[in-house]
């Protein structure tokens, strides 16, 4: 008998802690429902994502079981090598149904896959109630970010402006600033740059000066990597790829004198740094070798970071230097879901997961950049990350228009980059070099449509 009464017990006992743990399901889902958004409701699902090796997206790596917890939803990442990214992207967007659900693209990227269909435009996701997050707040999301990274149709084919689709959100993006040498600068009385003759003085007087550290490091190598180095000054200096119609003014006088400055200046870096790729210049300035730095934004976390710099402590933060103006960088990565996605609507929550503030505070204390405005405004972030109160400065100066984001600009980009660097070698004169490269670089405007 007592037996019998002890098995009763048991079962009730286990009928209550089932019904107390539905209850609290429950209670869980009903809150969620309250709060107007259900995270759950693709749970079971997987989504394959494609990312690249870089500070930002490593700094997400860590969180993402987070998300996984939360949603119910398992995540696949399939990081590479970011000039990796490209060929696959494409290959597995051209199938039926491709392996990725989410995307990470270069700002380069955007527009010839958008124009070639590849991309869901991500309006009708933003629209959708039951799809997108209340507190997700898009307009607090950098605008010069949204509009390099994501939008396609508007104003040259790839800026907003009428007729602009959406199809990316910012994650990974930049622009420029200067990171320098503090210790350096205040035990030789060196005046912080304000313009390209004082940072051209600057680099100069260490590299000649300060024993053992050269005064400037820069990306150099052909192609794209040297292109890059210099579409950092053309814009400073009032300099474009193209003019209003089309035509190619990368030999006009302005550009021309961007690339002489720039030429000038690697007088001043590291032996070598005309093979340098981005990971060489981070390095010279990383280990010491170089002063000061004038490029992407996105490389403050590493700069800061001790486990990656030995510098980490001797640093100080400036605008982009004033020519004519001090347009900055627009670049970096974006987030789009291909066409082809099996399951877009799962990856949309991770999109907006991964960009929301709460998310973004995570990623800036892993080492990851800013790509909102209340982060780089906030004074609490400011005291912690310096940098964050000369991005602050430095956000209205970016220009969106840095360079052509056409669909051709792969290949422009490495023809005009493969020049550049033949200067920096000293192998061509700078208007000898442009001036060569005009004739086929019209070719393919022509071919493509853009100059009748």
């Amino acid at each position: 008998m007592m037996k019998k009464i002890l098995m009763i017990l048991m079962v009730l006992l286990a009928v209550c802690a089932v019904t107390f743990a539905q209850g609290q399901k429950a209670e869980a889902e009903v809150k969620e429902s309250v709060e107007g958004f259900d995270w759950r409701q693709f749970e079971g699902e997987t989504i394959v994502t494609c990312f690249p090796n870089h500070v930002t997206y490593n700094a997400l790596m860590p969180l993402i079981p987070e998300f996984e917890a939360k949603t119910g939803i398992k995540v696949e990442v399939d990081l590479l090598q970011y000039l990796k990214m490209h060929d696959k992207q494409v290959l597995e967007m051209s199938k039926p149904s491709g392996d990725y659900d989410l995307i990470s693209m270069v700002v380069m990227w955007k527009t010839e896959y958008a124009t070639a269909g590849m991309l869901r435009p991500l309006e009708p996701y933003f629209e959708n109630p039951n799809l997108a997050y209340p507190d997700y707040d898009f307009d607090d999301l950098v605008p010069a970010y949204v509009e390099n990274t994501g939008y396609v149709g508007g104003d040259k084919i790839y800026l907003g402006g009428e007729g602009a689709t959406l199809y990316g959100v910012p994650f990974g993006a930049e622009t420029s600033i200067m990171i320098y040498r503090q210790d350096i600068f205040d035990e030789y009385n060196i005046k912080v740059p304000d313009t390209y003759d004082e940072l051209m003085a600057a680099a100069k007087f260490i590299t000649e000066e300060v024993p053992g550290v050269y005064g400037f490091t820069s990306r150099g190598a052909s192609g794209h990597q040297a292109m890059a180095g210099y579409l950092l000054h053309a814009s400073p200096f009032g300099a474009s790829v193209f003019d209003e119609n089309w035509e190619p003014a990368f030999n006009s006088p302005k550009a021309i004198a961007a690339l002489e400055w720039m030429k000038e200046m690697f007088k001043y870096g590291p032996p070598g740094m005309t093979s340098f790729g981005q990971d060489g210049q981070f390095q010279a300035f990383l280990q010491g070798d170089a002063a000061i730095y004038l490029d992407a934004s996105v490389f403050a976390g590493k700069a800061r970071d001790p486990q990656q710099s030995t510098v980490y402590d001797k640093l100080g933060y400036a605008m982009h230097p004033l020519k004519e103006s001090r347009l900055s960088e627009s670049g970096g990565f974006g987030l789009g879901i291909p066409a082809n996605a099996s399951n877009p609507e799962a990856a949309f929550l991770f999109m907006q997961w991964m960009t929301s503030k709460e998310v973004e505070r995570k990623v800036i204390e892993n080492g990851g950049a800013p790509f909102r405005m209340s982060s780089v405004s906030d004074p609490a972030l400011q005291a912690k990350y310096p940098d964050f109160a000369v991005l602050a400065k430095q956000l209205p100066h970016v220009n969106p228009d840095w360079r052509p984001l056409i669909p051709e600009w792969g290949e422009i980009n490495n023809m005009l980059g493969i020049a550049v660097n033949q200067v920096l070698t000293g192998e061509k004169q700078p208007q000898q070099a442009m001036d060569e490269m005009v004739a086929p670089v019209r070719e393919i405007m022509v071919r493509a449509g853009y100059i009748k």
